[in-house]
């Protein structure tokens, strides 16, 4: 199909939300200008987005009315800003014409003008085969996500943690799928049950940009999406929109060392109140990542903080706990992102002693696991 050619009318509420999953993906900054673009192709099947920086691509098809067949490549945060300002309920037609290497943009009364790039200069990135491939609900996979991204590491010096390791397990003879992330202070670990074809597939760390693609892609509500895998490159498919990415070429720390099997003294708190007592105390402290001191006796913990430029802070909360009295310190910041992520009323910890270790739970055999490193207090 010649480049020369191509007209296609679509509702500007349709082309906004794919707008809204692809141009996300394009870097602000490109030293490689047909980077900055998004290719737009028109055929029977409707218009297709597909937008990458190398190593994620995203490619969306939604429904319009197809004048002229044919495909081009417009800046992308430039398209969006333009589909954001127009009215709602407002027809959008895109127009390229002859070798002008302009796309014209119609809506009512407006009329905009966009320099082209050819769409054979395009990159693809998705070429090779996939090996393993399975189905599973979009709502555990969000969950896989939403219940461990927050630790993915950011030190760009351990390359290998800065992302999602998912992996096929066996777990007391049950299969499952399983997902981890760690940046060395703490750990999140979180379970579903094994889709069938996830048996076997590699152990793939999906790189933090990817995580939180995916997570938007399957904000609306998807109810089924399917994962296809290779040694370099994971494929996340809904209905409507397709993400591949390249994984991170690296190998997952064994995780499983530095989850404790051995901790003895167990404590039980209303999640809200707990996380809500951590957030008071630490208001006197003034850096990110002061320590809160928490000091378990029979029935009770005490949480501490001391600033020596401020002042102090101390709170008493009612917790289920008969083990000997122990005091041990963490990161306030890091206790409420765990307790943020747990999904009953309660929280469970076990405690070992001040310098190990403490795992934490919403209860005893939960599908998800979380362990925090402890700090000196």
């Amino acid at each position: 199909m010649p480049e020369d050619a191509m007209k296609v009318t679509v509702e500007r509420s349709t082309l906004l939300k794919s707008l809204g999953h692809v141009h996300r993906v394009v870097e602000r900054r490109n030293t490689i200008p047909i980077l900055s673009n998004l290719l737009l192709r028109g055929s029977e099947d409707g218009l297709k987005l597909k937008a990458t920086d190398l190593d994620i691509e995203v490619v969306e098809t939604v429904p319009a009315d197809i004048v002229e067949p044919g495909a081009t490549t417009v800046p992308a945060h430039t398209l969006y800003d333009i589909v954001r300002k127009l009215p709602d309920g407002a027809q959008v037609s895109l127009e390229t014409t002859g070798d002008s290497g302009q796309m014209v943009l119609r809506s009512g009364r407006s009329r905009f003008t966009l320099q082209t790039l050819p769409e054979s200069d395009f990159p693809d990135i998705t070429a090779g085969e996939m090996a393993h491939r399975f189905v599973l609900p979009a709502g555990e996979l969000k969950r896989l996500i939403d219940k461990t991204q927050f630790a993915i590491s950011t030190e760009e010096t351990r390359y290998y943690l800065n992302g999602i390791y998912l992996h096929a397990i066996d777990v007391e003879g049950r299969p499952v799928l399983r997902a981890v992330a760690t940046d060395g202070h703490r750990l999140a670990r979180v379970d579903t049950a094994a889709p069938q074809g996830a048996l076997g597939m590699p152990g793939v760390i999906v790189p933090r940009k990817a995580v939180a693609e995916i997570q938007k892609l399957l904000e609306d509500g998807e109810s089924e999406v399917q994962v296809e895998l290779s040694g370099t490159k994971i494929r996340v498919a809904t209905a409507a929109v397709v993400l591949t990415s390249k994984l991170i070429d690296g190998t997952f720390p064994d995780y499983q060392r530095v989850i404790p099997s051995g901790n003895d003294k167990l404590l039980t708190v209303d999640k809200g109140d707990f996380a809500a007592s951590v957030d008071r105390v630490s208001t006197i402290s003034s850096e990110r990542g002061r320590a809160v001191k928490l000091s378990m006796a029979e029935g009770r913990m005490t949480l501490s903080v001391t600033n020596p430029d401020s002042g102090s802070a101390t709170e008493e909360i009612e917790v289920d706990y008969d083990a000997s009295p122990l005091d041990i310190g963490f990161n306030a910041r890091y206790l409420m992102d765990i307790a943020a992520q747990l999904d009953g009323d309660t929280a469970l910890l076990k405690l070992a002693d001040p310098g190990s270790p403490t795992v934490i739970q919403d209860r005893e055999g939960a599908s998800a696991l979380y362990v925090l490193m402890p700090m000196r207090v």
